[in-house]
């Protein structure tokens, strides 16, 4: 794979009704109903509403054999009104409820983690390689029936893995690891290759982008290793809603489809399944605006493993690279002093004029010709400054950079200066690209200099900044090259959302907590419960816990597992009924719903005091 340069992966193309995918045809973009799959009007109603926001596949839960032989009525039913979208049938737990489905949808999403082996239950089991070589064979047996089924059909497959539903015969394996995920996926796509079934898409998703991200980009390089080809579909599953849903999506889909992974994706916001589209759209349209970009001639560093990248090795300066958490620099060029006392940037650029008043806590950043030493503020100089550079005598320094900007006269500088903190600059249609570029120059050169992101933007729309600003900063972060984040934006946004954006993007990629973080399911026919009424008030009472991490699940298929690294999570139990969490320990069963939300508070409150 080339870093540095844009191009979509080559897969082969899956027959997905009349809409296939992977190959030369665009990325696809889909949605799930939330509504009982028993519902034949509700689950048309909204199939029509997600197709009318641009969805291309709309996936509906089937958790049994009648909602599994329901599908043909939803089928018929859209079919009568125009509309051709293919349905995707959502199967966990019970085999035979897929064989059931591959009569009427036309494609099913199987989950390797229960269709054959028992639900998750977290315990250790011991196979020898003779035992477990059986158990794979159990898959074989139930599986093989299945994709004849598909084959008489027509129908495609999804082996879909979720980070939260390894089985526990994966888990005494391999742990709960990116190997894990991708060997369950394998078990299933070996028995695909043996048995020349080739109409099959492959998802591997997770709550937590770092692990979604690592595990995608290994699934790839075994699957070439084994000669396999076939499509991505990308999401990071309990997303959450709001602006967290979005940056966290953009960040973790964003950096995969940088890189040309993915064929068709899906944004799991805890909404209205139709708001779900706009925001995959935008997504999808801004990154593909990278195809066919002038050529950059980047140069990898050695020791780099883009499989498990580690934090690029830098020199501190103060507090920004080494060890520390990377900062957020903002810029105030005009006289709007104003910040959200829960999101003050570390550091503020106000160029070529000196700050009118001075926020606590803000150290400033100006140009350089005009520092001349003044308490709280650094120097900041341009590459045509370089000459100057040795003749301040601050501890700190900025320097706006380029990655053609690193010729042999700023290598030099930057020898001579370790107490200098990069800002990379980039105008390439290929932001990303270059900014790897420079990282790995700087690397090759042996230079320790921190370094910090610069993503300028002309936007208006909250939503549009959110999920551009967090694309691009996505590859960056999981590469481990970020050592500070500084989005400036030339439109109408209040400077506060574009510093709650930079904290978000920190903290969606596991670099830095700023807030409370929920773990949040987007509903499907399997909730049991008014998620977002639920989420809402969660939200409004814990919003002060900086740090705590809250899973919220519409049911058990994913409930504990993916909330695993979550302090408390509150999961749909049965109908009316939900059980609390703390960590994954089942602290409280079948608490009726409208006492629920008390008893979680409840227990936060009494873990705060103790």
């Amino acid at each position: 794979m080339d870093l540095f340069n844009y191009s979509r992966r080559e897969t082969s193309e899956v027959n997905v009704g009349a809409t296939p995918l992977g190959g030369s045809n665009p990325i696809r973009i889909q949605s799930m109903t939330n509504t009982s799959t028993m519902d034949t009007e509700g689950c048309v109603e909204q199939a029509k509403r997600i197709v009318d926001a641009g969805g291309e596949y709309v996936r509906l839960t089937t958790q049994g054999v009648r909602e599994a032989e329901n599908l043909m009525n939803i089928n018929v039913a859209l079919r009568s009104q125009g509309y051709m979208v293919p349905l995707v049938a959502d199967v966990h737990f019970n085999p035979k409820v897929a064989d059931v489905a591959a009569l009427y949808a036309e494609k099913v999403r199987i989950n390797p983690g229960n269709y054959v082996d028992s639900a998750r239950t977290f315990k250790k089991l011991e196979y020898t390689d003779e035992e477990y070589e059986r158990e794979i064979q159990k898959i074989r047996d139930r599986f093989v029936p299945f994709l004849n089924i598909c084959k008489e059909n027509h129908t495609a497959i999804r082996i879909g893995v979720n980070h939260g539903s390894l089985s526990d015969r994966i888990m005494s394996r391999y742990g709960d690891t990116p190997e894990g995920m991708v060997e369950s996926c394998m078990e299933f796509l070996r028995i695909c290759v043996d048995e020349h079934f080739t109409d099959v898409v492959i998802s591997i998703k997770a709550s937590n982008t770092v692990v979604m991200v690592k595990t995608v980009r290994l699934l790839v390089h075994v699957m070439e290793q084994e000669g396999m080809s076939f499509p991505l579909h990308l999401g990071v599953t309990e997303a959450g809603d709001g602006e967290d849903g979005r940056i966290k999506s953009a960040l973790g889909i964003g950096a995969l489809l940088s890189d040309g992974l993915g064929d068709t994706i899906r944004v799991s916001l805890s909404e209205a399944p139709e708001a779900e589209i706009p925001v995959a759209r935008k997504l999808v349209d801004y990154i593909i605006r990278r195809e066919n970009h002038p050529y950059i001639p980047g140069k990898e560093a050695p020791g780099f493993d883009y499989l498990s990248p580690v934090r690029r090795v830098t020199k501190a300066v103060r507090n920004i690279g080494g060890d520390q958490l990377p900062v957020v620099l903002s810029a105030r060029l005009d006289d709007k002093q104003t910040y959200d006392p829960h999101f003050i940037p570390d550091y503020v650029y106000t160029g070529h004029r000196l700050p009118a008043t001075f926020q606590d806590g803000v150290q400033y950043i100006v140009d350089a010709d005009v520092w001349q030493g003044v308490p709280n503020t650094w120097p900041a100089f341009k590459g045509d400054q370089l000459p100057f550079v040795s003749t301040c005598s601050a501890p700190m320094k900025f320097l706006f950079i380029t990655y053609m900007g690193l010729d042999d006269e700023a290598i030099a500088c930057l020898k001579y200066h370790p107490e200098i903190v990069l800002v990379a600059q980039s105008n390439h249609p290929n932001r990303l690209g270059e900014f790897r570029a420079l990282a790995h120059q700087l690397t090759c050169e042996g230079l320790g200099n921190p370094l910090v992101f610069f993503q300028h933007y002309a936007e208006n729309e909250a939503e549009d900044f959110q999920i551009k600003s967090a694309a691009d900063m996505g590859a960056l972060i999981f590469d481990g090259l970020c050592d500070g984040i500084f989005l400036f934006n030339q439109g109408s946004l209040p400077h506060e959302v574009v510093d709650a954006t930079a904290f978000g993007i920190l903290q969606a990629g596991r670099l830095r907590t700023s807030k409370t973080e929920y773990i949040s399911c987007p509903g499907c026919g399997r909730t049991l419960y008014d998620l977002e009424k639920t989420i809402a008030r969660i939200k409004a009472a814990t919003a002060h816990l900086k740090g705590l991490k809250i899973g919220i699940m519409g049911c058990i298929v994913n409930g504990p597992g993916e909330m695993a690294d979550a302090d408390y999570g509150y999961v749909g139990a049965g109908r009316g009924k939900i059980s609390l969490y703390k960590g994954k320990t089942c602290i409280e069963k079948n608490i009726p719903e409208e006492h629920a939300v008390e008893r979680l508070l409840e227990f936060i409150e009494q873990d705060c005091k103790g």
